[in-house]
C-alpha cells in the first residue's frame, strides 16, 4: 500500500487542477538513476498501460504503478514539503536500505 499525507494530497489536487489535459491518474515510479542507482518519478498521465495498478488512495485521481515498481513501492508514505530550501515530494521507503546523501536516489 502507498499512502499520501494530506499534504501531498493538496498537492497532487493543484497539479492536477492546473492541467489542460485529462488526467487518468497520477504515476509513480522506480526507474535507474541517481548515486544511489534507483530514484522515484512522479507525472500525471492521459492513459492507464493494460498492466498498471491503480490504487485509491484518496487522491483526486488514482496513482498508476507498474508491476516492476510496486514490490519497491509498498509501504511508501509521499508527502509534499514547501518551505525556504526545498519544494517538493518527499518519498519515506520501508524498502530503502541504503540512499544517496541528497536524498533524491536509493537502493533497495
Amino acid at each position: 500500500m502507498i499512502h499520501l499525507t494530506p499534504a501531498a494530497l493538496k498537492a497532487i489536487g493543484r497539479f492536477i487542477k492546473a492541467t489542460e489535459t485529462p488526467v487518468a491518474g497520477l504515476r509513480i515510479f522506480v526507474s535507474g538513476g541517481g548515486c544511489a542507482g534507483l530514484q522515484y518519478g512522479l507525472r500525471l498521465e492521459q492513459d492507464k498501460a493494460d498492466d498498471d495498478l491503480a490504487l485509491e488512495v484518496g487522491a483526486p485521481a488514482p496513482l498508476l504503478v507498474d508491476p516492476v515498481s510496486h514490490s519497491l513501492l509498498d509501504g511508501l508514505t509521499v508527502d509534499f514539503v514547501d518551505s525556504l530550501t526545498r519544494t517538493g515530494f518527499k518519498f519515506n521507503n520501508p524498502n530503502v536500505v541504503g540512499a544517496c546523501a541528497c536524498g533524491q536516489s536509493f537502493a533497495a
